[in-house]
């Protein structure tokens, strides 16, 4: 029957196309006429009248698609009861379930005798998904956009090669067997990885498929009537499966199979054992494999085992550190082919050519080459799930991302236009007019030229920011002026002066102009470095990158403030890193970055040496927006957990590496913004005092956990169990309990629990409560203590814990009152007045402050106290003051100085807490000052001057830590508020003597 006219609405379709719609409808019509008739002579349906049932909207889409895609045309030529088909299984308007697909598939495969009948039966199959697939791309029903059109063609490519591989170990069993088992007794089979967009589960319309092949263990096969090695039997299983897709027959192709990305390419091996692969990548692996195994995933065959294979190799793609060295190579593939495309004259190729796909790829995977070590959230395969990551971890704005993601999809909504016209792999633009007006079409666009203008934007958006992530940074600093400045060096000076090409005289007169007060020791100290041991005997690329850092570096220090001291701090640092060239490559790739590290350097020499010790401190320098802005303790617990989240529970040694990691880094931030002036002394030294309270509540939870799985929980004196929050105290005593931490402080801590001593623990393996408390203490100071290749976290001091070193190391609550009650020297009820809880539990925590305000609270009598007090404080001048030299003043213990004011407020606290319970609650000497004032117990002129005077003395002691001076000051600079001290020391202490 023949079909009407005007079966095919036109309104839709531009004039200029309208032509090419009448030529697709007439050879659909005799297609249609053709069927009719076979059905006719077979005593069938004719499909005309199932055609002349599809309504209105599903015509005027059949319209569109076959205007556009030829592919589509020739199908339904081909086939026209697949668009029946497809229709009834609502295949044209949602892509099936992979679980679907793959029933379909092997269903089909049923009937498959030999490998002629596999490969028809995989060919007709992925000609009839791909019609639905370029259906649903060209009418976008619910649903469906760009990202779902490459989900189901990469759906589809698995669902393939998992039908086709299971054939064929199948068919094949009978001749070659099956591999013998793992040495765990588990099943072999091959493992397939899928490559590059496959990998990602991002195809395009008519996308090759790149794959490398790999088996876990080698063996003989087995059960077959020939017995084949391995490497033998996976190696023609391989050649078969790649047949089964590649090969182009009667039906066409599957997939077009590319496997040049495994091991030494088309040179090796086909197929790989998971040893003789990590070997290979271990000892040969180059930088642009790595990027290749970015996208690896398991896509057939075995997947566990494909999984276990790329978490082997996962060391080697993401490393621990920052990676900027990855950005090199990048830019060298990324020039490569801008010379091939500019040979070709492909400029206009969306995907090579500027501004193009593979520009968007390039950033995003620079970000996951350089960061995923550290950042394993990018440990992605998906561009899209890995892009909007990207934002959250501070890499790139998100208005640069909110760009990237559309211009992306709006390249490969193009390609997948231009693809598919003819189900050909090509990005290039088409010459010819109609064809032009049909991918205008396919993406909605007027005509043709809106479409370009459209194009034009999107290729400047992507240049833009790719060059911003992947450009030169000396060809950014040549070009922005900075290395060139009015009367200044260029980087070619400096280069020419590294690399000895100056004579001397003509050396140290540059680095005079250059504003070096010592230009001859300059020199000499760039000339021993360089021809030092260590850079003569550096690997070729680490000298490269040597040679190109050291311009740029010459010339940030120059720019700095101080010359001379910049460079004597800044050297060390280099000399460390010779060995670490990813570090070299961080500072050349981000010259805003050398800036910071000269200003932080030339302030402080405790700031270089860290960075020469720590270098992986370096990476604190890209984000100067947390560079000099410490968290606060919420932010501080939020991202140490985050840290530790991204790190196997069982891997201690990594948890001790990124607690101390952790440390360092916020310590430089409190640092950095103490030397920019940003941050009060009050300020900073309550965010080195957070820190340490995070890391001791983080260390308490991972001590509990790790005795809890051993032995269990210990018992409450009620009988019931403990719970999963550590029933425990960590008092902070000194310094981190007065709130007053410094950069070098250690921590002077007591333990504390309240369980049953009596009872034991409930585990498998349990042991008595009290040595579990005691192991516990032991494990935290282990935490702490231990030395990893980021130093320790911090040293600490148990000496303070009732009856000191004789004492246990652990004490309940109740004997830790019993002591202070009964046993305790005047001078611990002083250290008590600087104690509080640091970590812990809250109910134990109110346990131990009803102790404390209990001891402290007590009336005491008040000459006995006052003798007691002096009598320590002279004691303690003795051993430690009056070593200053002539016209300076020891900052802590010469008279008048912090310790005579911590003296007088625990006096104070000792001495007037029972009738003032206000001054108990705190343990800081600001606090304490502050509620003499405002209780009236001292007059508010004297509390405000010592409190200037404390914070004067503070600072200065502060700075001095950052400068590596003794902690000294100059008499006359502080007299005034020495005097303030010792007159309040005589009016409270003195006064009987």
């Amino acid at each position: 029957m023949a079909l009407p006219a005007d079966f095919l609405p036109v309104d839709d379709t531009p004039t200029a196309l309208r032509p090419a719609l009448e030529k697709a409808w007439q050879r659909l019509s005799e297609s249609l006429a053709r069927a009719d008739n076979v059905a006719e002579m077979t005593g069938q349906e004719p499909p005309s009248e199932n055609w002349l049932a599809l309504g209105t909207e599903r015509r005027r889409q059949l319209a569109r698609v076959i205007t556009i895609s030829d592919f589509a045309l020739d199908t339904l030529v081909r086939y026209p009861e697949w668009l029946l088909h497809l229709d009834a299984g609502g295949e044209l308007d949602e892509s099936p379930q992979g679980e679907t697909l793959a029933a379909w598939l092997a269903e089909r495969l049923e009937s498959a005798e030999d490998e002629a009948g596999l490969h028809a039966v995989l060919r007709r199959f992925r000609r009839a998904r791909m019609l639905g697939i370029v259906w649903r791309d060209l009418v976008r029903p619910v649903d469906t956009d760009m990202w779902a059109t490459a989900a189901a063609v990469s759906q589809l490519a698995e669902v393939s090669l998992e039908g086709a591989l299971g054939w064929l170990e199948r068919h094949f069993e009978p001749r070659w067997g099956r591999p013998a088992a793992r040495s765990d007794g588990s099943e072999q089979r091959l493992v397939v990885l899928g490559m590059g967009k496959f990998g990602a589960g991002e195809l395009n319309l008519s996308s090759d498929i790149d794959l490398i092949f790999a088996y876990p263990e080698q063996g003989d096969t087995q059960g077959g009537r020939t017995s084949l090695a391995h490497q033998e039997y996976f190696t023609k299983l391989g050649q078969k499966l790649i047949a089964a897709l590649d090969a182009v027959t009667a039906d066409g192709f599957v997939f077009r199979v590319d496997m040049r990305l495994r091991p030494l390419g088309d040179g090796g091996p086909l197929v790989g054992n998971f040893s003789s692969l990590a070997a290979y990548y271990q000892d040969q692996g180059r930088e642009w494999e790595r990027y290749a195994l970015l996208k690896a995933r398991p896509v057939a065959g075995d997947l566990e085992a494909g999984s276990e294979l790329l978490g082997n190799l996962r060391p080697f793609v993401y490393r621990k550190y920052l990676d900027f060295g990855a950005i090199e190579s990048l830019r060298e593939m990324k020039g490569l082919i801008n010379r091939e495309v500019k040979r070709r004259g492909m400029q206009a190729n969306i995907k090579l050519g500027p501004g193009g796909i593979r520009e968007v790829e390039f950033v995003v995977q620079a970000f996951q080459l350089i960061r995923g070590g550290r950042d394993t959230e990018l440990q992605v395969t998906s561009l899209r799930t890995a892009l909007a990551r990207l934002p959250a971890l501070g890499l790139l704005p998100q208005g640069v991302v909110d760009e990237l993601e559309p211009d992306y999809v709006f390249l490969r909504d193009l390609e997948h236009a231009l693809q598919a016209l003819e189900d050909r792999q090509t990005q290039s633009l088409p010459d010819d007019d109609l064809d032009r007006e049909r991918v205008a079409l396919a993406l909605n666009m007027e005509d043709w030229p809106a479409l370009l203008a459209c194009l034009e934007e999107v290729r400047g958006r992507v240049r833009g920011h790719f060059d911003a992530v992947i450009a030169d940074p000396e060809e950014e600093l040549e070009e922005n002026g900075e290395a060139t400045e009015e009367g200044g060096l260029s980087l070619d000076d400096w280069r020419a002066l590294w690399c000895g090409e100056l004579e001397p005289q003509e050396a140290e007169a540059m680095l005079a102009e250059a504003g070096f007060a010592e230009a001859e020791t300059a020199l000499r100290r760039l000339v021993g470095l360089r021809q030092s041991r260590q850079v003569q005997a550096m690997q070729r690329i680490g000298y490269d990158r040597l040679e190109a850092l050291m311009p740029l570096l010459l010339d940030a220090v120059a720019a700095s403030d101080a010359p001379d001291t910049a460079l004597e701090r800044v050297l060390p640092l280099i000399e460390s890193v010779l060995r670490r060239t990813a570090y070299l490559a961080l500072l050349r790739e981000n010259p805003e970055a050398l800036s910071h590290l000269m200003g932080l350097c030339s302030a402080s020499p405790w700031i270089a040496e860290q960075m020469a010790r720590y270098p992986i401190l370096l990476d604190e320098l890209l984000t100067p927006a947390t560079l000099y802005t410490p968290a606060d303790k919420e932010r501080l617990a939020d991202e140490l957990r985050q840290a530790l989240g991204r790190i196997p529970e069982d891997d201690e040694e990594a948890q001790l590496e990124a607690l101390r990691v952790f440390k360092h880094a916020h310590v430089l931030r409190v640092a950095a913004s103490d030397i920019a002036g940003t941050r009060h002394l009050m300020k900073v030294s309550d965010y080195l005092t957070y820190i340490a309270e995070v890391l001791l509540e983080t260390v308490l939870a991972m001590a509990w956990r790790h005795l809890v799985r051993k032995h269990g929980y210990p018992m409450r004196r009620d009988g019931s169990r403990a719970g999963a929050e550590p029933e425990f105290l960590i008092v902070g005593y000194g310094k981190l309990g007065g709130i007053e931490l410094g950069y070098g402080s250690d921590l002077d801590l007591v333990f504390i629990h309240d369980g049953d001593s009596r009872g034991e623990t409930d585990g498998v393996r349990p042991i008595d409560a009290s040595v579990f408390f005691t192991r516990l203490g032991q494990r935290i100071i282990h935490l702490l203590t231990a030395v990893t290749p980021a130093g320790t976290l911090y040293e600490v001091d148990m000496r303070l814990r009732p009856s000191g070193n004789a004492g246990l190391l652990v004490t309940t609550l109740d004997a830790f009152g019993e002591y202070q009650r009964r046993e305790a020297w005047t001078w611990e009820h002083q250290a008590l007045v600087r104690a509080r809880v640091v970590a812990g539990h809250p109910r134990l925590a109110a346990g131990f402050d009803a102790v404390r305000s209990e001891i402290l609270g007590r009336e005491r009598d008040r000459e006995a106290l006052r003798e007691e007090v002096v009598k320590m404080r002279h004691k303690m001048r003795e051993h430690l003051g009056g070593k200053s030299e002539a016209g300076q003043f020891d900052l802590k213990h010469d008279p008048g100085g912090m310790v005579d004011i911590e003296f007088l407020c625990q006096f104070a606290v000792l001495a007037m807490g029972h009738e003032t319970p206000e001054l108990l609650r705190w343990s800081d000497n600001m606090r304490i000052l502050e509620t003499l004032e405002s209780s009236g117990r001292l007059p508010a002129e004297e509390c405000q001057r010592l409190r200037e005077a404390y914070l004067a003395l503070r600072s200065t002691a502060h700075r001095a830590s950052l400068t590596r001076e003794a902690a000294r000051g100059r008499e006359a600079d502080f007299e005034a508020h020495r005097q303030t001290v010792i007159d309040a020391w005589q009016r409270l202490l003195e006064t009987q003597a």
